[in-house]
């Protein structure tokens, strides 16, 4: 683009995942994060925080929200100025603020609005609130000029995460590719080591990682994790 897209991370607040979903003894505290894409066409926000109206969701997950109006305004963005909302996926944690911008453009993948549709996936006053206006996709989309939608399936069918172009790269925001920067990092090298030979067994990697890592990533950003990936000095992809 010959500059680089300035990309800041809202703090959405926090819920706590029981020790059942772990794999370890005891619970953990998992930030819920959002980012800011300012492009010179308009202003991208890629999740919108937790939402309400589940109960069961609230006991099970102890949610301290942050609204999304504070966290933009901390920010310096009111709501009017958001131009475009992408959700990585639908799960009420990520898509908890988008019926405060009916009107506004939300770009999911068709896999991910139709698995929401169904039930059970979300809350369903998430998905089909007063001015809600989807734009679905099939697959990847350069939204904007250097902003790139790709699919990246697995926690959900209808995944996606934003690829920012820079000057120096590319910053990706995988929101839940991965719940970690560690397993992204570990995802990395597992595809290294195939593409450099190394003799099998490897473990393997998800797929979609050959095309992100075509994207030169700089920093790579997750929706539940604060640390921030970045490859090793001289790595070649």
């Amino acid at each position: 683009m010959g500059k680089n897209t300035p990309v800041r991370r809202l703090d959405l607040g926090y819920f706590i995942r029981p020790a059942s979903e772990t794999g370890g003894p005891h619970p953990r505290v998992e930030p819920v994060l959002g980012y800011l894409v300012r492009h010179d066409q308009g202003l991208i926000l890629f999740d919108t925080g937790i939402g309400s109206g589940s109960p069961e969701a609230d006991a099970h997950y102890r949610p301290r929200r942050r609204p999304l109006p504070d966290a933009l305004s901390a920010a310096g963005v009111d709501l009017a100025e958001v131009s475009l909302v992408v959700n990585c996926h639908l799960h009420f944690d990520h898509c908890g603020g988008n019926p405060l911008l009916g009107g506004v453009p939300i770009l999911v993948q068709e896999a991910e609005l139709a698995a929401a549709r169904r039930g059970g996936h979300t809350i369903d006053a998430l998905v089909d609130f007063r001015g809600a206006t989807y734009e679905e996709i099939a697959g990847e989309a350069e939204i904007l000029p250097g902003v790139w939608i790709i699919p990246t399936p697995g926690h959900t069918e209808g995944h996606q995460s934003l690829v920012v172009r820079q000057n120096d790269g590319s910053v990706v925001l995988a929101g839940q590719a991965h719940d970690f920067a560690s397993g992204f990092a570990a995802d990395h090298l597992a595809r290294h080591a195939a593409r450099a030979g190394d003799e099998q067994p490897l473990p393997p990697y998800r797929p979609w990682l050959d095309r992100l890592t075509a994207f030169d990533p700089r920093r790579v950003l997750f929706a539940h994790d604060c640390s921030v990936w970045e490859p090793p000095r001289g790595a070649g992809g």
